[in-house]
């Protein structure tokens, strides 16, 4: 009889943690969809700026410059210097949350043209299955694309 009463308390508690569970999972993600917006703004425009900073940092513009020119693109050293001030420039509209739309449009130039360029040939993955595929590069597009679709419903000035 001890035994069945104490299964009887362990299956209420485990109901009991499984309704907890399921209040706390009605909250997640503990965010309003504004807040997620700007979480997501920032952390791309981040992921950005690393891109170029580190690029500056580690002194691969020359070979960057090097792998386009190789691939026929004249003056690339301007082209990748005009790459990297444009994701810090874009990077910091971002997180500011200024001329959000303008500073899209130049990260999913860059981001696009480095589909066409370099990572369509390398297939889908980026890591564990491949190396440098377009993975990456779309789900950068696409979040590229949802903050600029929530900036322009924050400022539209037009009713649907």
């Amino acid at each position: 009889m001890v035994d069945a009463t104490r299964r009887t308390t362990h299956f209420k508690l485990h109901w009991s943690k499984l309704i907890h569970m399921s209040s706390i999972l009605r909250a997640f993600p503990f965010l309003t969809l504004a807040h997620a917006i700007v979480v997501l703004r920032v952390v791309t425009a981040i992921l950005f700026l690393a891109h170029a900073v580190v690029r500056i940092y580690n002194g691969t513009i020359p070979g960057f410059a090097e792998f386009l020119a190789a691939r026929g693109w004249p003056m690339a050293l301007l082209i990748v210097w005009s790459i990297t001030v444009a994701e810090i420039a874009s990077g910091v509209l971002l997180i500011a949350g200024r001329c959000v739309r303008w500073g899209v449009a130049a990260l999913l130039f860059i981001d696009v043209m480095g589909i066409v360029i370099i990572h369509a040939k390398l297939g889908w993955f980026v890591g564990e299955h491949g190396t440098g595929g377009v993975e990456y590069s779309l789900a950068l597009a696409v979040s590229l694309l949802t903050i600029a679709a929530a900036d322009r419903e924050k400022n539209s000035t037009y009713s649907h």
